[in-house]
């Protein structure tokens, strides 16, 4: 068993090393393809272009300028902003941004996964009553509704019409001017989180072992407890990882609703500004912190279930 998952995580690390390798060699790419340059200014003539271009290495070929990004990253360097804040580093920019959108993330999920999962489990020991429908409505216009317009509503409700909590994201009331923000994209986690439960704990519920176990006088609640919702909890994490990626999604749009200074907010401002090495290192920490959730997911799955680490994933 121990070699068995010793072999599984190294496999998994390996596939998330060469993915990430291939996420920063498209981005790249797409970089490069992108039409116009970091300095589309009106007031600099065709020569001032080139000039700055020259002076940062825009103008040697594709492959050269790679190389000399990738090294640069492995000792951490993003490079440096040719248009947001010139000459200053990148890393230097995101290191204020990034714990405020991965604190807004974590409570996010948190709440997510926590509220709908007890909203889903209440629904399945409730089925067919009022409170299995509301919860099943409920769960059908979170999953329905996209973040940004939940964060609209958000604002226009209970920040504008009610005063109950601030506009825009402030950075002395940094806990309390980001309930609005975790909440609206704690929403579609909530409702699929509860769309899961709900279906997983009415099949487990209707399984023979539990039918059994009632059978023989075991306390409900016990059962419930100690088998209907372990069996639950481990195909719901599976759940987790595309959650992830509507929550990096929805960060970027909610960031800019809220004036949060993170790096949804920071990815905009450098895709209007043609800003290469912010849109490259926002992208690459996105993807980054989506693989390593990923790989997580991977390897407590693997612990779980041990057929998935000895058939290498295909269980």
């Amino acid at each position: 068993m121990g070699k068995d998952m010793g072999r599984y995580i190294v496999k998994r690390v390996l596939i998330a090393a060469v993915t990430l390798l291939a996420i920063t060699f498209l981005l790249f790419l797409l970089m490069d393809l992108l039409p116009g340059s970091p300095f589309n200014n009106e007031k600099l003539n065709e020569a001032q272009k080139a000039l700055l271009e020259h002076k940062y290495g825009l103008d040697k070929p594709f492959f050269v300028r790679y190389w000399i990004y990738l090294k640069n990253l492995f000792h951490g360097d993003f490079g440096i902003s040719y248009v947001i804040a010139v000459d200053q580093p990148v890393s230097n920019m995101m290191a204020t941004r990034l714990p405020i959108t991965i604190r807004m993330g974590v409570q996010a999920m948190l709440i997510g996964v926590v509220i709908g999962l007890v909203l889903g489990i209440i629904a399945a020991l409730k089925k067919n009553t009022w409170i299995d429908t509301v919860a099943t409505v409920c769960s059908v216009i979170g999953f329905s509704v996209p973040a940004y317009v939940f964060a609209l509503f958000l604002v226009f409700f209970a920040a504008f019409k009610m005063g109950w909590f601030p506009i825009r994201f402030a950075i002395d009331q940094p806990v309390f001017s980001s309930i609005l923000p975790t909440l609206s994209l704690s929403a579609y986690i909530i409702a699929t989180m509860a769309r899961y439960a709900r279906s997983e704990m009415i099949e487990c519920l209707s399984s023979d072992y539990i039918i059994l176990a009632k059978a023989k006088g075991i306390n409900e609640r016990k059962v419930i407890v100690r088998h209907a919702l372990r069996n639950t909890l481990v195909p719901i994490i599976t759940v987790l990882s595309p959650l992830m990626i509507g929550l990096i999604t929805g960060s970027v749009v909610v960031e800019q609703i809220f004036g949060v200074p993170g790096l949804g907010q920071m990815l905009l401002s450098g895709v209007q500004n043609n800003d290469y090495n912010v849109i490259m290192a926002v992208a690459l920490v996105y993807s980054f912190l989506y693989i390593v959730i990923m790989l997580v997911v991977d390897v407590l799955y693997g612990f779980i279930d041990p057929r998935i680490r000895v058939s290498g994933g295909k269980a």
